[in-house]
């Protein structure tokens, strides 16, 4: 195969050095060409960054013929040296907040479920100290990334109690009297301080190494090769850091994006400019060289598990024809928190029916309110979501689930789907013919917003981390894509190969032209797969809706009111008002009109 000249830089390099490769430039066919360029007989380890793209790595590899390569993740290798040799009993997910409180007693007085606010801070800090690269938890003080003053108002009042319990947890692990998690035995074996027999480690994804992963990385005595994205750090949330910023190797680029288009490049650009208002002193040179015209797979991606359900929703609701879909991790998966809470539980708990409640957490709170008051305590982002849903769907939620299911593919029937949803975390690595976001990511005017915000003052690493998502969602189109209006920055046209969709509620018409020139994106009814990006002006959609995009007045909101409580349908309500159903949900919802249909 032809290489560029960057890629034979790479190949031809000696010693430890670092790769900072946009998205789609091809890295991983550089670190097999690399691989093959070695020494005959050298030990040669991959390092892969989560299961999936170690199987995707171990295909690639074999049809190289490099066989002789090792392909691990950082948890194999730890499960491998580790597990084995203690005989642990390791526990398929994180321990949940009740959990905790039983296993250690916890008696914490002074505010409401003060027990279960104080165990939930136990597992972030075990959690904070399992992913670090300090030997031991005192030389960590979680304070630091407690953001929400109420939760670190608590943090600080029962610190000490905080860490004597985080560390009786550990301590029970470490003897093996009760299961230790994947985050325990990861430290453990940085902790043991391995010498891996290998000649080059090749290390993957290095922007979201946690720092107990690069710790073990940097003290082997192998070559080391590192490569990543430094723009597409996401996963800070699990403690993860760029370490190619952190590591002084010998650095080389790859700027040249095989995967998607020159417009596409341009906007990516634009969108990573916003860091300049940060202190980023350059964006990196991205050169879009895709040419492809395919448009079979497609997908839309959510910044928010909550922001793809809603556009689920809304998109099946459109589009009754469409009878394949596919979310990335199955749909299960997005109806559950980490700790094992599910949104039926949060409903019942809506509803006042507790005899329903299997999550032990939720049953102890008496009502809706008293869990978002533990939400508040806790920052519990997940939790948080699963309100959120609650509030706007109420009683609906189960035959919504219900629909979406019966439509859902299997993992292995994955290419059969007409449309896939994913979060960008479960994107990551993934590339699509056609790809449309929702309205969820930050923007031009969120960020200028937060930056000028002088009574909290802007957290820069979370804004940065912002930047990146949209930069990765952007960046997983091969071809199309469509983007809300709200998302483009200035400068951006519309091309062949994207699409601005405008937002039907009336703060977002403010923002447009009084007649666009731009165009809206519709899914109309076809009989195989849906065109994702076929358009409308806003004139040809009020062919069909006589109202679209007008605003809302307080007499038209006060007629939809009594509509609603009258008992009208819901598409007959949309005919009345001339306007999509989703337009209705939309407006529903924002006077806060609960369990409609």
């Amino acid at each position: 195969m032809k290489l560029s000249p960057e890629q034979k830089q790479i190949i031809n390099s000696v010693g430890d050095i670092k790769i900072n490769a946009v998205a789609g430039s091809g890295k991983t066919t550089t670190i097999i060409e690399y691989a093959k360029s070695r020494p005959e007989g050298s030990k040669i380890l991959y390092l892969a960054y989560n299961k999936s793209v170690k199987i995707e790595a171990q295909n690639k590899f074999a049809e190289a013929g490099l066989h002789h390569v090792k392909i691990e993740t950082a948890h194999s290798l730890a499960y491998k040296n580790i597990v084995f040799k203690h005989n642990y009993r390791v526990r398929t997910q994180a321990y949940r907040t009740y959990d905790i409180a039983e296993l250690l007693g916890l008696k914490v007085g002074g505010e409401k479920h003060a027990e279960f606010i104080a165990a939930n801070h136990i597992n972030q800090m075990i959690s904070y100290f399992c992913n670090s690269d300090k030997m031991k938890l005192a030389e960590l003080n979680y304070q630091d990334i407690v953001s929400d003053k109420k939760a670190y108002a608590f943090v600080s009042r029962y610190y000490d109690y905080l860490l004597q319990h985080a560390r009786i947890l550990l301590a029970r692990m470490d003897r093996g009297e009760i299961e230790i998690t994947h985050d325990f035995y990861l430290k453990k074996f940085q902790l043991a301080a391995p010498q891996l027999p290998y000649d080059y480690i090749l290390f993957d994804e290095g922007q979201d190494a946690s720092p107990a992963m690069l710790d073990v990385f940097i003290k082997q005595k192998a070559v080391k090769v590192i490569v990543g994205d430094t723009h597409q750090q996401i996963y800070s949330w699990r403690f993860a850091i760029n370490s190619l910023e952190q590591l002084n190797f010998k650095q080389y680029s790859l700027n040249n994006s095989f995967r998607f288009p020159k417009p596409i490049a341009d906007l990516s650009k634009k969108i990573l400019s916003f860091k300049k208002q940060m202190g980023l002193k350059e964006v990196p040179p991205i050169e879009g060289l895709g040419e492809s015209k395919s448009l079979k797979t497609k997908a839309v991606l959510a910044r928010t598990n909550l922001g793809l359900l809603l556009r689920a929703i809304e998109f099946l609701s459109d589009n009754s024809n469409i009878n394949k879909i596919y979310f990335e991790g199955h749909i299960s998966s997005y109806t559950y928190a980490d700790d094992g809470a599910s949104l039926y539980d949060v409903l019942n708990l809506y509803n006042g029916k507790r005899s329903l409640i299997k999550d032990k957490l939720i049953g102890l709170m008496r009502n809706i309110e008293d869990l978002e008051e533990y939400i508040e305590n806790t920052e519990d982002v997940q939790l948080s979501m699963m309100v959120e849903i609650v509030n706007k769907y109420g009683n609906e939620i189960p035959n919504i689930l219900k629909k979406l299911k019966e439509k859902h593919l299997d993992a292995a029937d994955k290419h059969k789907a007409e449309i896939v949803f994913s979060t960008v975390h479960r994107a990551k690595g993934m590339e699509y013919d056609e790809v449309e976001l929702v309205n969820d990511f930050i923007n031009e005017k969120r960020l200028d917003r937060q930056l000028k915000d002088e009574k909290e003052g802007p957290d820069l690493s979370k804004l940065n981390e912002e930047i990146n998502l949209l930069y990765v969602a952007i960046t997983r189109t091969k071809n199309k894509l469509s983007i809300p209006f709200v998302l483009v920055p200035d400068g951006i046209s519309e091309s062949a190969n994207i699409v601005f969709v405008y937002d039907e509620e009336e703060e977002e018409v403010e923002t447009k032209p009084a007649k666009p020139t731009k165009k809206v994106i519709s899914y109309p009814k076809v009989k195989e797969k849906p065109a994702l990006a076929k358009a409308y002006t806003v004139d040809e959609k009020r062919e069909t809706y006589k109202a679209a995009y007008r605003p809302w007045t307080k007499e038209l909101d006060d007629e939809l009111t009594d509509l609603y409580f009258s008992g009208k349908k819901l598409n007959v309500i949309a005919e009345h008002f001339g306007r999509t159903k989703g337009a209705i949900l939309s407006r529903l919802a924002k006077l806060e009109i609960e369990n409609f249909d």
